[in-house]
């Protein structure tokens, strides 16, 4: 089968689940060497068979309305562990390297973990990563990806996931078909001994079509593309910022532990998560504003590439009262920020908590978690229960304020 007859994302995504080498050559032969990236002209997969696909070559993952060339995709992920000032830094290394021969897109923060995340295998669709072609409704997209995440033959982009008859089908999906129950149509279905004419349902639902049709509100629905495009779009993920000081009690490394797991563990301790990361992903279930799927969250620290609409996303800013945190945001005064968005400062139990939290009334909420007594300890202390009662509280006071501000199940507010 001939190159370009494959999805570039596909196969990437089943090469990192098979655990498949990836190589940057020069050319399409079986036998070329790996070369630096800046040197390659294909990337060659080498699980389910050698397949070249030039480097430059266009994928459905897009940015600004232009789609990433391959190249980007792969360099990437390569540096997915890397912070975003370094990737950066990497990426006009590599630009320079090129001198003239491709570019490299630089993704912002939120379109890199998005992607990371599409390839990893922890989601089946993505914001940024268009549908395969032919796929209208993306239920064959999101088919394709679930089996390249198992490591199974990404499918080609001419093929199809159904049983349309056209194409070549992949044999675990053909198997998976033919344990299927097969559905009959509406002559079939009701089991008997002749078919059966429902001509005079027809007649009957005529009068209601009619009244339908003619309805002004739906038809001005039907035929203003904007609306309809906006009811296609998904529900961004919500976003928490965090206190880069060095003197916060909650850090990007013990953050996820708290939020998540309900215990609190020092930032710099053993069973803290040893990360450089400036962003994570958390799951928690809203049940007053979804109560079937967990709705996923962004931690970060920082907003050096913040979108001026990521600010209608914050939901929460976690504080230890020094204003300097505040320089870059949208409202660098923290009586208008905290107008917006709620403000969390967690301290120790017992102690004061600054002027500067105090003087900010209300809408920053004050917890407190007990101290860590034993720095020996190398796990978690089960005689925290306390943090529990402490974490539900936090989330309480998000979900309300989510609630106020137009969070809904798939719908987030267009400003806060």
């Amino acid at each position: 089968m001939a190159p370009t007859e494959h999805d570039p994302l596909l196969l990437l995504r089943q090469s990192i689940a098979s655990g498949s080498a990836v190589v940057p050559t020069v050319s399409a032969d079986v036998g070329a060497p790996e070369v630096a990236l800046s040197q390659s002209t294909h990337l060659t997969f080498t699980s389910p068979a050698h397949i070249a696909l030039p480097i430059e070559t266009p994928t459905r993952f897009v940015s600004g309305d232009t789609p990433v060339d391959l190249r980007s995709i792969y360099f990437t992920w390569l540096n997915r562990e890397v912070a975003i000032p370094e990737y950066n830094s990497f990426a006009s290394q590599l630009n320079t390297d090129l001198a003239g021969k491709g570019q490299v897109h630089k993704f912002t923060y939120i379109e890199k973990l998005d992607l990371i995340t599409w390839l990893e295998g922890a989601s089946e669709d993505s914001e940024c990563i268009k549908p395969l072609a032919g796929d209208k409704d993306g239920s064959a997209s999101t088919a394709a990806a679930a089996l390249a995440s198992k490591g199974a033959a990404a499918p080609a982009i001419n093929s199809t996931l159904g049983r349309s008859g056209k194409g070549t089908l992949d044999p675990r999906l053909a198997g998976i078909h033919n344990g299927e129950r097969k559905m009959g149509d509406r002559n079939t279905l009701l089991r008997g001994i002749k078919p059966t004419d429902f001509s005079h349902v027809r007649k009957l639902a005529a009068g209601f079509t009619t009244k339908k049709s003619s309805h002004p509100s739906s038809t001005h629905i039907a035929n203003n593309p904007s609306i309809a495009s906006h009811q296609k779009q998904k529900r961004p993920d919500p976003i928490i910022l965090l206190s880069p000081s060095a003197s916060s009690l909650l850090r990007m490394s013990n953050i996820k532990s708290f939020l998540e797991g309900s215990q609190y563990v020092p930032p710099h301790h053993a069973s803290a998560s040893n990360t450089s990361a400036n962003m994570l992903q958390i799951n928690r279930l809203m049940k007053d504003i979804d109560t079937n799927r967990p709705m996923r969250f962004i931690l970060v620290e920082g907003t050096e590439q913040f979108k001026p609409e990521y600010w209608n996303r914050v939901v929460a800013v976690f504080t230890t009262g020094q204003s300097w945190q505040f320089k870059n945001y949208k409202w660098s005064n923290p009586n208008e920020l905290f107008r917006h968005v709620p403000g969390i400062f967690v301290g120790w139990r017992g102690e004061q908590p600054p002027e500067s939290v105090c003087a900010w009334g209300h809408r920053v909420m004050n917890v407190a978690v007990d101290r860590w007594t034993n720095p020996g300890m190398t796990t978690v202390d089960s005689s925290r229960w306390r943090d529990r009662e402490v974490v539900e509280s936090i989330w309480k006071t998000i979900e309300n304020n989510m609630r106020s501000k137009g969070w809904k199940r798939d719908q987030a507010p267009a400003s806060i």
